[in-house]
């Protein structure tokens, strides 16, 4: 059988990393749950919550470090421990309730649901409304629609999903997917790359590599997946919680949720600002560039939705059905199962 793991490539990689381990808000006290539930009215009592990025901080995570700086955490009696994720990813670390909660994608949880002995945990927000991701080449190749992939290269991560993905949009578009050539994904510079002639089309995410293009001047052409076909309109990246911790602890997670809510709603109304924190946080990123992703996503986190960390039960169910039917999966899933907005509030 084909593998089935549904792995993506770094979605960024920092020069000289970050740091391992950062802790949030507020500390000192003993652990209580009714200081959280309360909105930590005592400010001597915090309860401890860790949390598992997906790779090395970035824009996708502003809201944390927002919630860092403005004190939501604090206030909502919290103290929490970001940590970077372990070889096996986040979402290994949450289910086995090694941290409270992390950053995963709807993808990476099918996965999970399709497993023989499936771990734990499920989506309890989107961090962003929409899928921004798609396919970004250089201007001068003209490749401004999936069918114009054909007679030129792509970098593939040589994953099932996603060349179903790119193949899917390639041949609705009219495309015969066997001329487009693969080539190996060999860079942590998708802008690079393009330059070095290492590939003449590569999947991106639209907040950060299109927006590293217009930081270095580079001219390129991106087209969306969802403007190919809206079932591409999954949810990455998501907030997700250990099952057994959200039961037993639910009046946490609802004030952790709170608190980061107000942090991604305060990166839509100041992304400068948003900006600012971020680097602060985490001085080795690139100050132009976050800036210049935190301005495109201000209008991504909530977008058309009626507030922020809402799923679209139909939008998951229908690319869980499209896993479903061309097969990527060790095993079929239920194509509503994997997230609870009950402690979205």
């Amino acid at each position: 059988m084909t593998d089935k793991n549904l792995n993506r490539r770094q979605f960024l990689a920092v020069a000289g990393g970050a740091a391992a381990t950062t802790a949030l808000a507020a500390c000192g006290g003993t652990a209580s749950e009714q200081g959280a539930a309360e909105g930590g009215s005592d400010a001597a009592e915090t309860t401890k919550v860790s949390f598992v990025l997906d790779y090395t901080p970035n824009t996708n995570h502003t809201g944390l470090y927002v919630a860092l700086d403005q004190g939501y955490f604090a206030d909502e009696g919290l103290e929490v421990e970001i940590v970077q994720p372990p070889e096996d990813g986040a979402d290994a670390l949450i289910g086995a309730g090694g941290a409270n909660l992390g950053i995963s994608y709807q993808d990476y949880i099918a996965n999970n649901l399709a497993s023989d002995q499936p771990m734990p945990y499920s989506a309890v927000a989107a961090v962003i409304q929409h899928n921004t991701s798609g396919i970004m080449s250089r201007a001068e190749d003209g490749i401004t629609h999936p069918a114009a992939m054909e007679g030129h290269t792509y970098a593939t991560w040589n994953m099932p999903v996603e060349q179903a993905t790119v193949r899917q949009c390639v041949e609705a578009d009219g495309g015969n997917w066997d001329n487009v050539e693969l080539v190996p994904y060999e860079t942590d510079d998708d802008v690079a790359g393009l330059r070095a002639n290492m590939y003449d089309t590569v999947w991106v995410y639209e907040a950060w590599a299109v927006q590293n293009a217009i930081v270095q001047d580079v001219d390129v052409n991106y087209f969306s997946f969802i403007s190919v076909d809206p079932v591409f309109d999954y949810y990455t990246p998501v907030i997700a919680a250990n099952d057994d911790f959200a039961k037993e602890n639910p009046e946490v997670v609802k004030a952790f949720l709170r608190a980061v809510k107000k942090g991604y709603e305060y990166a839509v109304e100041n992304p400068d600002a948003a900006a600012d924190i971020l680097c602060a946080q985490v001085p080795e990123l690139d100050s132009a560039l976050v800036h210049q992703s935190q301005t495109y996503l201000a209008d991504q986190y909530v977008a058309d939705a009626e507030a922020w960390g809402v799923i679209d039960k139909d939008r998951w169910a229908a690319f869980y059905g499209w896993l479903n039917d061309n097969q990527l999966l060790a095993n079929q899933i239920d194509v509503n199962a994997g997230y609870d907005l009950s402690y979205l509030e």
